[in-house]
């Protein structure tokens, strides 16, 4: 099993597939790099090399009882996982991942990144506020940290049985189901509890601002998790020359409901502008 070992001690577990311009896969909440096996694996056998790493207090990675607010957005690797990364690499964010390459963007800028993809990311900010009245209601939040704090294992079946996949004409299969909830598990409770505040409160419209490589924003209309007008078409507004991809009646699991898609388009758009 792969690791690296960042400033704190943290131990970052990834996965290293395939050669090639490096492609970094962030994951969403609660999840890991499993999640990305699909992408991972039809990127890989297509000449790049994809690489996914396990979020701190994720899957492989450390477990610890620090923090995981907002300044863990902005503390995430400097360089993919494996050997110093070239210049010019791709970074793809799913969900919470998407706001892990938007901070880093934010934070770093684009010397060393090549093109940028949003995948029902969780930018520009979710939560309803003053300045973000179509924001989804503190409320929604608050229930996932009771429901984290009062029974997170039926939480997350909870979240798969619903929101997170639901689709009208592509369910999942209860083996799919399964995978998320075992994922989800292998999170560490107070990680993923401290989670839900890092991706529902932090504002990255200022990291937004930064990005000026090829960014591809993909959303799906019916999107319940993260709701399209708050996500995606959100965030491509504030990208300068962002395209927008918006997958009619899909879910927020892209990932799994739409994995050939998401891959062929994931593979085009990478083709187009690495050249």
């Amino acid at each position: 099993m792969a690791y690296l070992t960042t400033s704190d001690g943290t131990r970052i577990f990834y996965k290293d597939w395939g050669t090639g311009r490096p492609v970094v896969l962030s994951h969403g909440w609660p999840l890991n790099s499993d999640s990305w096996e699909a992408q991972q694996l039809f990127l890989a056998e297509r000449g790049y090399r994809a690489i996914a790493h396990d979020r701190r207090g994720h899957g492989r990675s450390t477990q610890s009882l620090a923090r995981q607010r907002d300044g863990h957005l902005r503390r995430r690797p400097r360089r993919p996982p494996g050997p110093p990364r070239p210049p010019g690499s791709d970074l793809v964010g799913f969900s919470t991942g998407g706001g892990e390459i938007t901070r880093y963007i934010g934070r770093h800028g684009t010397a060393r990144v090549a093109q940028a993809v949003l995948v029902a990311a969780v930018p520009p900010l979710m939560v309803r506020r003053d300045d973000n009245p179509d924001g989804v209601p503190v409320q929604v939040f608050d229930d996932l940290r009771s429901g984290s704090l009062a029974d997170r294992s039926q939480l997350y079946k909870d979240l798969a049985d619903g929101p997170f996949f639901n689709h009208p004409t592509q369910p999942v299969s209860q083996g799919v189901r399964d995978a998320f909830w075992l994922q989800s598990m292998a999170a560490g409770h107070r990680n993923a509890h401290e989670s839900i505040a890092a991706f529902s409160a932090t504002d990255f419209r200022a990291d937004l601002a930064r990005f000026d490589v090829p960014t591809l924003v993909i959303h799906g209309d019916a999107d319940q998790v993260v709701p399209f007008e708050v996500g995606g078409k959100a965030s491509a507004a504030l990208v300068k020359d962002a395209e927008l991809l918006v997958y009619p009646d899909a879910p927020h699991g892209l990932t799994d409901t739409h994995k050939q898609t998401l891959g062929e388009d994931l593979y085009a758009f990478l083709e187009r502008y690495g050249k």
